[in-house]
């Protein structure tokens, strides 16, 4: 049963005019080691960094919190080559999906210059299975 969707559309120049800004700070604030380790290699890294700041974005929307109270690191994007977009929740944003038992996030990301998006999908596979075997 889908819960939520999140969408968002974000321009690649206002997130490398983010990162020129203050480099550190925007990385440490936005992105978790863990992302930062797949993207700093990328050749492509501003599109790459605005898919996935989008992609928080459209999280933090399909769970029905948005930004404000959550943040940016309790939404983590492991995107691996060749494979889809993993969704990992902590802290408020983990609270929120709990408590509308939201059990997965289906995420897809794009980039085109001069933007990147994410669309999120919030649903509660429990209940499609629930249905299927009533």
């Amino acid at each position: 049963m889908v819960i939520g969707v999140g969408v968002d559309l974000i321009s690649i120049k206002r997130v490398e005019r983010a990162y020129r800004r203050r480099p550190q700070r925007f990385l440490r604030r936005v992105f978790s080691t863990a992302e930062l380790s797949l993207l700093m290699p990328r050749r492509a890294l501003f599109p790459a960094m605005a898919a996935r700041f989008a992609a928080k974005e459209a999280v933090l929307k399909a769970i029905g919190c948005g930004l404000g109270p959550a943040s940016w690191q309790e939404v983590e994007i492991i995107a691996l080559s060749g494979k889809q977009p993993q969704v990992r929740l902590s802290g408020v944003a983990a609270r929120f999906a709990a408590e509308k038992k939201i059990t997965g996030i289906a995420l897809s990301m794009t980039h085109e210059p001069p933007f990147a998006g994410a669309i999120a999908v919030a649903f509660n596979e429990k209940s499609r299975k629930d249905k299927e075997t009533s």
